[in-house]
């Protein structure tokens, strides 16, 4: 079941998705994305693929299945699926009730996605029921801060950006752990604001 009042908060915010999320902060994050994403193998989900922004950084020939809460973000995001060099399938689903088999996937991927799950420890045991046993989880996420004064910034932030879009204060590494997950290690990207994190299912 979709959560609409979710899909109708970002289906307003497509209009304006792909010049705030678009060529610069693409540019800055570019090497990273495509050094976290150039280890999918199998059978790959990518959760919240909003308007196919980071199709640009998938290598091509894998096989992945692609998800998004919005309607009118998977619409905009279809040409860019449709060039991919490889399969990509585009689903319109919610992470907290998808209706994949348990250890459908190989590899679960996300970025700058657990920011903004209504109930991420929820959203993330439902990755984790997806995944194979031993399967990994790979993110690009901005978390919360313990670096003052960017951790103060991020909670009085918060209350506002929630409204429009993510969560700026979230401890989604201690989300993971809360969900089940093993072997996590987290690879600043910047600061402790943005980082890679990678973990395993058991």
């Amino acid at each position: 079941m979709i959560d609409t009042a979710t899909e109708r908060k970002w289906d307003g915010a497509v209009r304006g998705y792909d010049v705030m999320n678009g060529y610069g902060p693409e540019w800055r994050w570019a090497p990273w994305k495509r050094r976290l994403f150039s280890a999918m193998q199998g059978k790959v989900l990518f959760l919240a693929i909003g308007t196919g922004q980071d199709i640009q950084f998938f290598p091509p020939g894998r096989d992945i299945t692609a998800i998004d809460i919005s309607a009118r973000m998977l619409e905009r995001a279809r040409s860019r699926a449709e060039r991919y060099p490889g399969h990509l399938e585009l689903r319109h689903l919610d992470v907290h009730d998808m209706n994949f088999s348990d250890g459908a996937f190989d590899q679960v991927f996300t970025s700058c996605t657990f920011c903004s799950v209504p109930e991420p420890v929820k959203g993330l045991r439902a990755v984790g029921r997806v995944l194979k046993s031993g399967g990994t989880l790979g993110m690009f996420e901005h978390t919360g801060s313990h670096l003052f004064p960017f951790g103060l910034m991020l909670w009085l932030m918060t209350p506002l950006s929630r409204w429009v879009g993510p969560e700026l204060n979230r401890d989604t590494a201690g989300n993971v752990r809360r969900a089940g997950f093993v072997d996590i290690t987290v690879e600043p990207v910047y600061l402790d604001v943005v980082n890679v994190i990678r973990a395993k299912i058991p």
